[in-house]
């Protein structure tokens, strides 16, 4: 191999001292630097995180030898923002390039990929597309964007081009779920294209997410802070309350739940405005005594998991959702703890039944709650964890992204 063969550009929208940065991008290179290969990282820092943490992004990519080129992420306005940002991308790839020779661009979602692929245009770079989820789509469905609005539809219609182009040019891609690697492939306007599709979902780093490393001590402390006796059944959920996930619904269960065990409570371990929670639920009359919202740092969160006993997240099943990863299941997998969660959701449903790591609702109504929580099925810890880590371990990541890199080197000429 040539002297420039290892090194990598890896470009994001999302920023590093996101929490998604932290979590889903940093710990693979630095797995993959250790297997080695350079990197140098272009992404896009809101100022608020990156102001609270540069210095701890910066320390690590010190630490592992990874090279971060921090560009300001500008929000308006709307669009324009976006196509000033992705001129400064595009400018700071083909500057890098000049001087580093890149082998490898590997590209984290849309906006990034059109940078990648004009590199291997005019640069020959190995172009890798790790797509994280059909990315216009969940802009409409989210409600992110609108097709009422023509400007919009004119955007989301170009997007849809553009991903035909980045699945048939790629030298290979990345995608978070089987279910959304059989959707790719089973579209026609794909079907003559020799495409090299990985599988590589959200992982988790068990050495964090595990039980074992948990003090007793602090345990026992947090329950009597949080009010909770040995006795309580503890449902958890993890993370934020967004367009994706289902509140209301999630609560309809808690209240299923609550009228049939009266030692039920539950904990939302989150960062997002208790009375958002709090209101919905007394809309609902459902006695709020009985529900704690609380944040803490994400180094915290294995803490405060080790007080569920069973875990619940339903997302919106659309088809954008066919391709995405939710990162708290790893996570809750890790601890051993049992999931409820919907079907139609990535691999999610696929996981749990294969682990025997939960239940699965396959229509969200009163009636199927009730059903669910009266099977009251056992789950045992350890079919839980080993699912965790034969499918979510970082381990497993890194080792998946490096066959990746490796297929798309013994290309180079």
């Amino acid at each position: 191999m040539k002297n420039n063969t290892k090194t990598v550009l890896y470009i994001s929208y999302d920023g590093m001292t996101d929490p998604l940065g932290q979590s889903q991008v940093l710990p693979y290179l630095k797995g993959l630097t250790a297997e080695g290969f350079q990197f140098h990282i272009i992404s896009f820092e809101k100022e608020e995180r990156f102001e609270v943490h540069r210095e701890h992004i910066q320390s690590i990519c010190d630490e592992s030898g990874i090279i971060w080129h921090p560009l300001k992420y500008t929000k308006k306005p709307p669009l324009l923002s976006t196509i000033y940002d992705v001129v400064r991308m595009h400018r700071l790839a083909y500057k890098l390039h000049k001087v580093n020779h890149f082998s490898i661009a590997h590209c984290r979602s849309y906006l990034s990929a059109m940078v990648g692929m004009a590199m291997k245009r005019k640069f020959g770079v190995k172009f890798i597309f790790d797509m994280r989820g059909f990315w216009a789509d969940e802009r409409i469905e989210g409600g992110i964007w609108s097709l009422k609005n023509p400007v919009l539809k004119v955007v989301y219609n170009y997007f849809k081009r553009k991903e035909i182009q980045y699945f048939q040019q790629a030298d290979h891609i990345v995608s978070l779920t089987y279910n959304g690697k059989e959707e790719i492939q089973s579209w026609e306007s794909l079907k003559s294209s020799e495409l090299k599709i990985e599988v590589i979902p959200c992982c988790v780093d068990l050495d964090l997410f595990d039980p074992k490393s948990i003090d007793f001590e602090l345990v026992k402390s947090l329950r009597g802070i949080l009010g909770y006796s040995d006795e309580d059944f503890v449902l958890g959920y993890v993370g934020s309350i967004g367009t994706w996930y289902m509140l209301s619904e999630m609560l309809d269960y808690f209240l299923v739940l609550s009228e049939n065990n009266s030692a039920a409570k539950m904990l939302f371990v989150s960062g997002e405005n208790p009375k958002t929670i709090t209101e919905l639920a007394e809309r609902k009359k459902i006695d709020t005594s009985k529900i704690k919202v609380v944040s803490c740092l994400h180094k915290e969160v294995p803490l405060y998991v080790s007080l569920f006993s069973q875990s619940i997240f339903f997302i919106r099943p659309t088809f954008s959702k066919k391709a995405s990863s939710p990162t708290k299941q790893g996570e809750i997998m890790a601890m051993g703890i049992p999931l409820v969660c919907n079907a139609g959701v990535g691999d999610t449903d696929f996981i749990v039944k294969k682990y025997k790591s939960g239940s699965v609702i396959e229509t969200l109504d009163f009636e199927s709650y009730k059903e669910n929580i009266l099977i009251s099925e056992v789950f045992e810890t350890a079919d839980i964890q080993f699912g965790a880590e034969d499918f979510f371990s970082l381990k497993q990541g890194v080792s998946r992204y490096l066959k990746v890199y490796q297929t798309v080197l013994q290309k180079q000429d």
